[in-house]
């Protein structure tokens, strides 16, 4: 992690996470390839079927994006949160009419969780290697889990490698292991279509539990 870490800061010393996000939804872009075509339909299909299973009631996205993704899933109830102001307003717009979801910014720096927000279910889909600053990292990561109160579904890789400007692969599961307390990895789904070209992802499910 060292060597990835040392590399980082060459190829990115200025770059902010957040800011890049917000440009992007200002400016009229989406949230990538992984919501939309194929992918999302599976990654629909797989949380859809976890829901019922499991009787989830409530549901807490750390990174709900343009809404695309969430478009496809049915949660009782649910709130997502966006580092992105112009994702949270699209997305307060785009389901306007759906009083089952709630919409809030998220800023790390600015958000102490202390149970009031507890979810049966909490999400974290295609987020986790678009975050590069790693104390902002780690804080997600803290926020994430003690938002659930039985379940994490993590969407993401689970390997070391700087990639673009804005992609940053981590091995998160030693993250998780350092810094959250009784949750444990019960399931690890692999994607239909793995790969790095269009409508193909190196990124697999991930289901924690809380310990009981």
């Amino acid at each position: 992690m060292r060597k990835l870490l040392t590399a980082l800061r060459r190829k990115k010393q200025d770059f902010n996470s957040k800011n890049y996000w917000e440009q992007r939804y200002a400016a009229g872009g989406n949230s990538g390839d992984g919501s939309y075509g194929k992918l999302a339909v599976f990654k629909a299909d797989f949380i859809n079927d976890f829901v019922k299973r499991n009787a989830i009631g409530t549901a807490v996205e750390f990174g709900c994006g343009d809404g695309h993704q969430l478009s496809l899933i049915e949660y009782p109830s649910y709130l997502g949160l966006d580092v992105s102001a112009s994702a949270i307003r699209h997305c307060a717009e785009k389901f306007r009419n759906d009083p089952s979801k709630s919409f809030f910014l998220y800023d790390g720096s600015a958000f102490f969780n202390r149970g009031f927000i507890r979810a049966d279910l909490a999400l974290s889909l295609d987020v986790l290697y678009h975050i590069i600053e790693e104390q902002i990292f780690i804080k997600y990561i803290t926020d994430l889990f003690s938002s659930a109160g039985r379940y994490v579904i993590v969407y993401a890789t689970n390997f070391d490698r700087v990639e673009t400007i804005h992609v940053l692969h981590r091995r998160f599961t030693a993250y998780v292991e350092k810094y959250v307390r009784n949750f444990t990895l019960v399931e690890e789904i692999a994607n239909p279509y793995p790969g790095t070209g269009d409508q193909q992802s190196e990124a697999n499910f991930f289901v924690f539990k809380k310990d009981e």
